[in-house]
């Protein structure tokens, strides 16, 4: 049963070799895709019922057994995000259908986009930091093909600053894991736990710590190693920012989540005070964009960055209603992320621009839009009972209970400015008088309708049914609160 934990990993990868021999065919690839996406939300959950009733899963692969060979560790809070993974590329891949274009397509787009899954996917479930790194390296060699897909000036300024960035990231983050091996002699991440844990409050752990949260930070966007993010997720076609919006960030953040639970968990004053201010401070930054700006694509990419806040805030509290709250947050911001930007994008195609000042009136011609936005707005802001809402209200009650007053005050402020920098852009965009007639609009956005509607009632069963999703999250937010179950499951007597 445990060969079953590497397909999550497998089959996008074997999608995307496929999908690069008949790259001209684009029926067939349209075909493959959507099929492959299928048999991915499938397997992953088969995996999520299986952990959530048989506990923590490990793969031993070659038959070499931890700490020695490399080893995939299933338990709820991987499996959870690689479920969740699989949930939004299908209604995005279904999404590029009729926006990303024939010529994108023709030139391998749908088999990066499947080695960029499959990245993703071995980031969550690896439990070694080295391949985590080469998870990363994955998923970014991908994300360089998308991001600079098609050519476009802006595109290829943008995807050059964008490489530059995670080029030094990764060379911190080898320099990260060399000093981490020097020290404790091993890579597993299990084993590192107990190692870490023998060295103490050593200052070089406490160094290593910290490089790493400068590494993941620069991946995640968090303060003040945000600033490659809203041109890299703001120029790209739609599809592709939506994915990179929804999964992208969510790596650097889970990376953190697991690094600081599982290995950086003795002495925590100096590291999680750090990631408490900057968290905050995060939120600030995220929404003071998103107010400031007037572009709708860059409204939603600021508020990228403010979730990247919110979550963080969960981690730095370090109690298990925090990390709950945090898992939950995470988990609707990756749907609700992706729902936004196909909106957006939706609404791009009929207006024929990102201005707000060229929108006006969209709910004459487009009212499944309008309402699909208007419910998406409030679930990214938190409103009960929608999807955003129990992340949120577990992350305000762990936060009090950890006794950081003043992060859950501006983490309530930084809510109801999410709310007006969107509630602004139904406002503006969808209602007042039209700016163009029927006959005007741009394009027909009926082919981008399905997508949109699959992601936002997803983000609405979140809330709806927050009494399903509940045992999951816990389950998840349990082995960040007692590493040990996690350790003893892949190490069992060979520590």
């Amino acid at each position: 049963m445990s060969n079953w934990l590497i397909l999550p990993v497998l089959v996008p990868l074997i999608a995307g070799i496929v999908a690069l021999f008949f790259p001209k065919h684009v029926t067939a690839q349209r075909t493959w895709a959507f099929i492959t996406s299928l048999i991915l939300i499938g397997v992953n959950i088969f995996l999520l019922t299986y952990i959530l009733s048989n506990g923590i899963m490990t793969l031993e692969l070659g038959g070499w057994e931890a700490p020695f060979g490399i080893v995939l560790v299933g338990d709820s809070l991987a499996v959870l995000l690689t479920t969740t993974t699989a949930l939004v590329a299908l209604p995005i891949i279904y999404f590029s259908f009729s926006t990303i274009g024939v010529e994108r397509e023709k030139y391998y787009y749908y088999a990066f986009f499947q080695f960029l899954i499959s990245g993703v996917s071995g980031a969550f479930l690896t439990g070694d930091i080295f391949n985590l790194f080469v998870c990363f390296e994955v998923l970014l060699l991908a994300s360089y093909a998308l991001i600079g897909h098609g050519g476009t000036k802006t595109q290829l300024k943008e995807s050059f600053n964008y490489v530059i960035v995670n080029v030094v990231s990764s060379a911190f983050f080898v320099i990260g894991v060399a000093y981490l091996y020097a020290v404790t002699g091993t890579l597993n991440m299990a084993q590192l736990s107990e190692r870490v844990g023998e060295a103490g409050s050593e200052p070089i752990i406490t160094v290593i710590a910290i490089l790493f949260l400068i590494v993941f930070g620069l991946k995640g966007a968090l303060f003040p190693l945000y600033f490659w993010l809203p041109g890299s997720y703001s120029v790209p076609p739609t599809a592709i920012g939506a994915i990179f919006a929804a999964l992208l960030t969510k790596v650097g953040i889970y990376s953190i989540f697991r690094t600081y639970s599982v290995i950086f968990n003795e002495d925590t004053a100096i590291t999680h005070t750090i990631l408490l201010v900057l968290s905050a401070v995060t939120m600030i930054i995220g929404v003071i964009g998103a107010i400031a700006y007037r572009d709708v694509k860059l409204i939603l990419v600021y508020n990228v960055i403010v979730a990247v806040g919110f979550i963080l805030f969960g981690v730095a509290s370090l109690n298990s209603d925090a990390f709950v709250g945090a898992i939950y947050y995470l988990l609707h911001d990756i749907v609700i992320k992706a729902a936004l930007f196909l909106i957006i994008g939706a609404l791009i195609t009929a207006a024929g621009t990102s201005k707000l000042s060229g929108m006006g009136g969209m709910i004459k011609h487009h009212p499944l839009l309008t309402w699909m936005f208007f419910i998406a707005a409030l679930a990214l802001a938190g409103v009960p009972p929608l999807g955003g809402f129990p992340g949120k209200l577990m992350l305000v009650v762990g936060g009090a209970e950890a006794g950081h007053y003043i992060v859950v005050a501006v983490m309530m402020v930084a809510s109801l400015l999410v709310l007006y920098s969107v509630i602004r852009i139904f406002l503006q965009g969808f209602l007042g008088e039209p700016m163009l007639t029927h006959a005007e609009q741009h394009g027909s956005i009926k082919a981008q309708m399905p997508p949109i509607v699959f992601l936002v009632a997803l983000s609405a069963f979140m809330g709806f049914g927050a009494e399903i999703m509940y045992p999951f999250v816990e389950s998840a937010a349990e082995t960040l609160v007692n590493p040990r179950a996690y350790v003893e499951a892949v190490l069992g007597g060979n520590s």
